[in-house]
């Protein structure tokens, strides 16, 4: 259940964020369509939204949207279970201390985007509810460190 959700976070750090008024129509990634009961969870759990794209993974079914001024993503498992969802934030979002740590392990890396996903601890209790994904980046190499609900910092992946 980890791999799913790191690979969820993976995606939402990885793709680009398309914020069309198009009244909840899917993407063209997949032929599928987002099943009626994501929909209704969905407009349950985020009445205010607007902007909303769907896309359909292998994975999962997520909805880019927009909800209060923020532009935000809620993944659905395909099964029809919510899984989170991801936001931009700003890199002083996450704490000092930690902050300190990246600048010490991290050393010649500049943070470029910081990405929070707030889980659904009601699926899987093992999972932090909340965890920051920091692209950091220097001249050659770029990668994803992952930050948990203790501030530990944990190396995530290798982008380039």
């Amino acid at each position: 259940m980890k791999k799913v959700f790191l690979t969820i976070a993976t995606a939402a750090l990885l793709s680009v964020n398309v914020f069309a008024a198009d009244g909840g129509k899917k993407s063209n990634e997949s032929s599928a369509t987002v099943s009626y009961a994501v929909q209704q969870e969905f407009v349950s759990d985020f009445a205010s939204a607007t902007n909303v794209t769907w896309t359909i993974t292998k994975n999962c079914q997520k909805a880019d949207f927009t909800i209060d001024g923020v532009k935000k993503t809620a993944f659905y498992s395909l099964s029809g279970d919510f899984l989170g969802t991801t936001q931009v934030v700003a890199y002083n979002a996450i704490p000092a201390k930690t902050q300190q740590l990246i600048a010490d392990n991290y050393k010649g890396y500049t943070a470029k985007e910081v990405i929070v996903y707030q889980t659904n601890t009601a699926i899987n209790e093992d999972i932090d509810p909340t965890s920051y994904f920091v692209d950091l980046k220097n001249d050659a190499h770029e990668l994803l460190v992952r930050i948990t609900g203790t501030g530990k910092v944990d190396f995530f992946k290798q982008v380039k």
